[in-house]
């Protein structure tokens, strides 16, 4: 049979695989479905909300800028730190495209390899976290991150928003028997669906609804989907929130049934990470986690009519949205670019057949072409090209024979 084929009976297979999949969940919907359990304590939708404080690559690579950040993050209240294995070769293409800093355009491949730390770096900052009494937790972004990760026996591992396609990534990690947190920007339904299902070898999972955008606007948040997930996969449900604003999101989120909060943190919005200008500093941080602790004492309600009173019902509304599960407007545009795809890592010529080492699961970012999608890549082993594709080009069906 030939490639094309192959394809038309991966889709119907995947059909199938999701039909039975909503079947499992039905079957599985009284499980409790508001509560995660993570490095002995249990963080609980309207009573323990997990506050995470996502310090990322904030540190630039100093481990006395990221003792403080955890510093910060203790003092503040919250209940975790989440920092990054970076390896820009796990992540993109030298060719992806530019990212536009203070000091110019600079090639995003060039600013993730400027973000690698040695391993060392996350054991000291795991041990510093814990003394804090503080949960350490960190985002692989692919398989040899992912096994240096796990040497650290983390209490739990978070995948990125664009790696929630990553499919070898999530097989990887939901073998390690720790809880996973999945976070679900930039996705459609179908898109969580095949995730929760590959991840189901976890010991238990946290999803968080996301918009991949930066900032992202508050409007885009359509809170009301954390009830719509919640119903959907009998899983714990929180957010992560990329907005300004340090308290609409988080509270708002609270009312509507989170267990989890994420939201950076910074010691200054311009201190030159990636994430800082869309960043709590710390005076914002500690105010947060203080109206988180107070909403989880309240109910709905009080907790609506609160902020209706303080951000007016127009502002609420659009915030809360409708509850279906839709690409939000600010990130519509980078669904295919930012999630992984099937690209070319060196120039393959026309007749050339593929093997694992011509082929990587990489974001498309910018301005490359993005490539099939990661469930693809077995089946493209061994293809015959028709015709050449460039260096770092995603790889498409109409390359192969």
């Amino acid at each position: 049979m030939d490639v094309k084929f192959n394809l038309i009976i991966a889709q119907t297979n995947r059909f199938v695989e999701h039909v039975f999949f909503l079947r499992f969940i039905a079957y599985n919907s009284g499980m409790d479905k508001t509560m995660i359990t993570i490095g002995g304590r249990s963080f609980t939708a309207g009573e323990s909300v997990l506050v995470i404080a996502e310090i990322g690559t904030g540190h630039g690579g100093s481990q006395s800028h990221a003792r403080e950040l955890i510093d910060a993050a203790s003092d503040s209240g919250a209940d975790c730190v989440k920092f990054q294995i970076v390896y820009a070769d796990e992540i993109l293409h030298p060719e992806t495209g530019l990212v536009h800093l203070p000091g110019g355009p600079v090639r995003l491949y060039d600013r993730f390899k400027e973000l690698e730390v040695p391993p060392d770096f996350f054991a000291e900052m795991a041990a510093y976290a814990a003394g804090k009494g503080l949960i350490f937790l960190c985002t692989p972004f692919g398989i040899g991150s992912a096994r240096q990760l796990r040497q650290l026996a983390p209490p739990a591992i978070k995948i990125a928003s664009p790696e929630l396609n990553h499919y070898p990534l999530l097989k990887e990690v939901s073998g390690y028997g720790v809880p996973l947190v999945l976070s679900s920007g930039v996705s459609r339904m179908e898109d969580i669906d095949t995730a929760i299902r590959l991840t189901a070898g976890a010991p238990s999972r946290l999803l968080l609804h996301c918009v991949t955008s930066y900032p992202a606007p508050e409007s885009d948040y359509n809170l009301k989907i954390l009830d719509t997930l919640s119903q959907r996969f009998s899983i714990p449900v929180g957010v992560s929130d990329h907005s300004l604003d340090p308290l609409l999101i988080p509270v708002l989120s609270t009312a509507m049934g989170s267990c989890a909060v994420e939201k950076h943190i910074t010691l200054s919005t311009t201190g030159g990470g990636l994430d800082d200008p869309v960043a709590l500093p710390p005076s914002d941080f500690t105010r947060m986690v203080q109206a988180v602790r107070t909403a989880q004492t309240l109910d709905r309600e009080t907790i609506l009519e609160n902020m209706r009173r303080d951000y007016g019902e127009d502002r609420v509304l659009k915030v809360l949205g409708s509850g279906r599960k839709e690409l939000a407007p600010s990130e519509a545009d980078n669904y295919l670019r930012t999630n992984r795809s099937i690209h070319a890592v060196r120039k393959l010529k026309k007749g050339h057949r593929l093997s694992e080492k011509d082929v990587a699961l990489l974001r498309t970012e910018k301005v490359l072409r993005p490539g099939l999608p990661p469930d693809y890549l077995e089946r493209i082993i061994g293809a015959r090209l028709i015709r050449d594709v460039p260096d770092g080009e995603g790889i498409v069906a109409e390359d192969l024979e």
